[in-house]
């Protein structure tokens, strides 16, 4: 596996001349495991122009212990077309940086420049670029095997939380009434969903309820009961908790029978917040008075004339299961169960929320879309279909998800880059795997089965003749069958 190391995470003031803990940590983990780690040469044009030379030589002395890329490719027309043309300097760097990756030169880059982050969601290659932090944590899941990683998001009153914390500094700043508004919703005793670290809030999430109308410069929007998303910010990024922030709120909406959500937002050149919200089917339909754009989404689907994977993204939770969609059942042993669906009511259905008072997470697990590997010979799965998984060890039907993309390969390293962030499989188990072509399913974990479905009753009707020990196709019949036992909503179903 090759890591680019971006030199910006290297470059402190003299006073800052130590590598940082958690860098040294990562890199530590780089060198246990054999990863190579390299720099770009474009990175050296800004050190070699430093004028303070004392600096200077402290981070040519950091940059020169790792390798650099051999002639690597310049941004072709194409590329600079979708990133923009760079106007500085610094934005060419940035620019073939982000080219060396784009190229497959490396496989993942660590950078703490937030403007390549931004860059990178035009060209499809978040899911391969970490910060620091979220390397780290990426990287101790993956070869430390130190599973399940937690993160505790808690349900709690405002007015519990401190106005003076930093967290809030931008809120502040962008609205004016910001800190009213606070004070009221604290003085309602509402509610909210925060995780903090070291005593310091990193990301919130504040629901409402309304029945009202939503009046755009696009329109007006009839009212109705929606969920209001009154805020929804993260500061700890690459640990998929905004997607996790998601997945609380579409449950809220599930369980309480709302069928529309919306938030507003003054949109921002490469925002992590739109590209996440647009990915689970919030669209833009107009701005209000304040400037800030309105993105609603549509839990039940009214445009059939989709594909069955664009239905499944864009109306979330819904799915479209008709005759021409394959079903498939998936054996899943449990110790993987168990990561990839930690929240799995397994004995009962869990209340509304139960798994947020927890206190503990896999976060790639507790996320809505997933990976699942396997040495399966089956190659009929195609994007669109419906994957079943059967907890082998308690014999019963658990979940059901919609395919986005299955690949076989049989690289380790091809392996990470199909599956991306989404890996709940340690280096060890995914290099062990590698032994033998495997199979990657991408999928959306849509709902829990409310009646999980047992061995017993899955043979008595004739849905299986025996415990299943790979991925096994079955029949409209038999799906219907899986529907109706497992007690599934037929409000998010398609046909």
């Amino acid at each position: 596996m090759k890591v680019l190391l971006d030199t910006n995470i290297l470059i402190y003031s003299e006073d800052f001349a130590e590598i940082p803990i958690n860098l040294q940590e990562l890199l530590k983990i780089f060198k246990r495991q054999g990863v190579e780690v390299y720099t770009h040469p474009s990175s050296m044009s800004d050190i070699e122009n430093d004028r303070d030379e004392k600096r200077k030589k402290v981070i040519l002395s950091k940059v020169n212990a790792y390798p650099r890329i051999e002639n690597p490719p310049k941004p072709d027309a194409e590329f600079i077309k979708i990133i923009g043309a760079p106007k500085s300097n610094n934005e060419r760097v940035d620019a073939e940086i982000l080219y060396a990756l784009y190229r497959d030169c490396v496989d993942f880059l660590v950078t703490e420049d937030r403007e390549i982050i931004k860059l990178a969601s035009r060209v499809n290659l978040k899911d391969r670029i970490f910060t620091v932090e979220s390397a780290l944590e990426y990287f101790e899941g993956l070869y430390e095997r130190k599973y399940p990683k937690h993160l505790q998001i808690k349900r709690e009153h405002i007015y519990n939380l401190e106005i003076k914390d930093p967290f809030f500094e931008p809120l502040k700043k962008e609205y004016a009434e910001f800190v009213d508004w606070f004070k009221k919703i604290s003085r309602e005793d509402r509610l909210c969903y925060v995780y903090k670290e070291n005593g310091g809030i990193k990301a919130l999430l504040i629901l409402k309820v309304e029945n009202g109308a939503i009046e755009t410069d696009g329109g007006i929007i009839p009212a109705k009961d929606r969920l209001k998303i009154c805020t929804f910010k993260v500061d700890k990024f690459g640990l998929k908790i905004g997607e996790l922030l998601l997945k609380i709120s579409f449950e809220f909406c599930i369980k309480n029978n709302i069928d529309e959500a919306y938030l507003t937002h003054f949109t921002k050149d490469g925002d992590y917040l739109t590209g996440l919200i647009e990915d689970f089917g919030f669209r833009k339909i107009g701005k209000n008075k304040r400037g800030e754009y309105v993105y609603l989404k549509k839990f039940i689907c009214d445009n059939v004339r989709l594909t069955p994977l664009q239905i499944a993204k864009t109306y979330y939770p819904s799915y479209k299961d008709s005759e021409e969609i394959r079903k498939f059942i998936v054996p899943i042993l449990p110790e993987f169960h168990d990561r990839l669906f930690p929240d799995y009511p397994s004995k009962k259905q869990s209340k509304l929320f139960d798994y947020t008072e927890i206190g503990e997470f896999n976060i790639a697990g507790n996320t809505i879309k997933k990976a699942y590997l396997c040495h399966s010979h089956i190659r009929k799965i195609r994007e669109g279909d419906i994957v079943i998984f059967y907890r082998s060890k308690d014999k019963q039907l658990s979940a059901l998800g919609v395919v986005e993309k299955a690949v076989v390969t049989g690289n380790s390293d091809d392996i990470l880059k199909v599956i991306k962030k989404r890996s709940v499989y340690s280096m060890s188990d995914i290099s062990r795997m590698a032994k033998k072509p495997v199979l990657c399913i991408l999928f959306m974990l849509h709902f829990y089965f409310k009646n999980p479905i047992n061995y017993k009753s899955l043979k008595e009707e004739g849905i299986i003749s025996s415990a299943p020990q790979s991925i096994i196709e079955i029949s409209q019949e038999q799906y219907s069958k899986i529907k109706k036992l497992g007690g599934l909503d037929e409000r998010f179903i398609v046909d």
